[in-house]
């Protein structure tokens, strides 16, 4: 019994060697990323408690922007990884235009909805208690980062767009090579811009969007460059730009699978923004709190992030392939890999809690003993997390973004979103347990999604008609 149990959900030194292939480049590039994004908070909270604030604010409202542009590129990686693994190079090529021409148009969108409505909505996360003073303060460095980083949008879409196809098609090592640049130039430019070292102007939170912005193009030009002068193993780039046709059946098959990912990406990262609406609610002193603890968390959860993308790419490919009883079997295993690791990491983290928010000396006692408070619940919440995540990156790993859509955001509109405001709003909750009920609210998105997968309604070959 204990041996068929563990061949069913423990897999051998080969399994996790391929696994952890894919998913520690992933890993290391995006716990980079998110270290250096803490040091930047960290930075930036040394400019004062508005400055954090405000760049929190900014960064939420982006969030949702990031996340539209992610969803449009999952959607049609999803074509892509399951073409790889079908040795169809010209379905990979089409799936790449299709995330070029979709994401060309998000950016305009965005843009211009930042640009038209920015204030507007940074104004909503400002209505807690706190002073006038504070709120003007915090404002300005809001807009102020907002505008900024609105010129990072071009070279973070291009990197998207180019660094997910060489994932899809196994190139794992060059997009966090390029992620490895990115985040050290932008530390060092931190560095000088934030606090004005070695003679540079002394720019507080607008040098930190600055940073931010160099560090993109830096990103973007080393996968772009790589990806061309390497045709023979990026065989997708060959004749990618000669001209932006997409088969008209393929261009719909895309489109049907990419738009409900993009709206749940996008609705989502929306339900996340008015979560942290509904917290600002009881106090502004919870806006930097949430802040400190949401950068933390965000350091610790490239774990299962990364296994989630493992998760896409490894059993996108075998459902390419056809070979569904393997796919299923490894899904199995990589879900089981994905949630350990985040018990010993969410462990750890929780072992941490008390004292990580001391690196930001600059925050006044409060605000670090809420944050404290903050990231006890996210590593608590953290195996949750990542069991909610492994099951989404299944379905979608077999094409089902509508399903996808229903899990996720229609799950965070419809229970996580009224919960929150019902608690704080007509119950008067303080802000402490109605942090924790909303993370721990996703325990009933873990059984739906458990369900969704025993019932296998996500093995599904969707590369096998080809391309014409």
């Amino acid at each position: 019994m204990a041996s068929s149990l563990r061949k069913k959900y423990i897999g051998d030194r080969a399994f996790y060697r391929m696994a952890l292939a894919v998913a520690v480049p992933i890993m290391v590039q995006n716990g980079i990323t998110q270290f250096v994004a803490l040091l930047d908070n960290i930075m930036v909270g040394g400019v004062g408690e508005t400055a954090m604030g405000g760049v929190g604010v900014a960064n939420q409202l982006i969030f949702v922007f990031n996340l539209a542009i992610f969803g449009a590129v999952s959607g049609a990686g999803i074509f892509g990884a399951q073409y790889y693994g079908s040795g169809n190079h010209d379905g990979v090529r089409y799936a790449f235009r299709f995330k070029l021409l979709i994401c060309a148009a998000l950016t305009a969108l965005g843009v211009g909805i930042f640009l038209l409505f920015g204030e507007d909505l940074i104004l909503l996360y400002l209505k807690g208690e706190g002073t006038q003073t504070q709120r003007a303060e915090t404002l300005y460095f809001a807009k102020e980062y907002l505008r900024i980083m609105l010129i990072g949008f071009v070279p973070f879409v291009l990197s998207q767009c180019y660094a997910g196809t060489l994932r899809e098609t196994g190139q794992t090592i060059v997009p966090m090579t390029a992620g490895i640049a990115s985040v050290a130039v932008n530390l060092c430019l931190n560095a000088l811009l934030i606090f004005g070292n070695l003679g540079f102007p002394r720019l507080g939170s607008a040098g930190a969007a600055i940073a931010t912005v160099v560090a993109r193009f830096v990103e973007a030009g080393i996968v772009m460059l790589w990806t061309h002068r390497h045709p023979k193993r990026c065989r997708f780039i060959v004749g990618a730009y000669r001209s932006l046709r997409i088969p008209k059946q393929l261009a719909g098959k895309i489109a049907v699978k990419t738009l409900p990912l993009m709206l749940n990406e996008t609705l989502w990262a929306g339900g996340m923004a008015l979560l942290g609406l509904c917290y600002s609610l009881c106090g502004l002193i919870v806006v930097p709190a949430n802040t400190i603890a949401s950068t933390v968390g965000n350091v610790f959860n490239v774990a299962f992030l990364a296994m989630g993308n493992a998760i896409g790419i490894i059993v996108g490919q075998l459902l390419g392939a056809n070979k569904l009883d393997e796919a299923v079997d490894t899904d199995r295993k990589l879900i089981v890999f994905s949630v350990a690791i985040c018990f010993a990491i969410g462990g750890a983290m929780a072992l941490l809690s008390p004292y990580i928010p001391n690196i930001y000396t600059a925050q006044p006692a409060q605000v670090r003993a809420l944050a404290s408070k903050f990231i006890l619940i996210v590593a608590i919440a953290m195996p949750i997390n990542s069991l909610a995540n492994a099951t989404y990156f299944t379905m979608r790993s077999g094409g089902k973004t509508f399903v996808t859509f229903l899990f996720d955001s229609a799950y965070v509109w419809c229970i996580t979103v009224p919960l929150a405001f019902f608690l704080q709003r007509v119950v008067g909750i303080s802000i402490v347990p109605l942090y924790l009920v909303c993370q721990l609210v996703d325990l009933g998105k873990c059984a739906v999604g458990l369900i969704l997968i025993k019932k296998g309604v996500w093995v599904n070959n969707i590369a096998k008609d080809g391309v014409k």
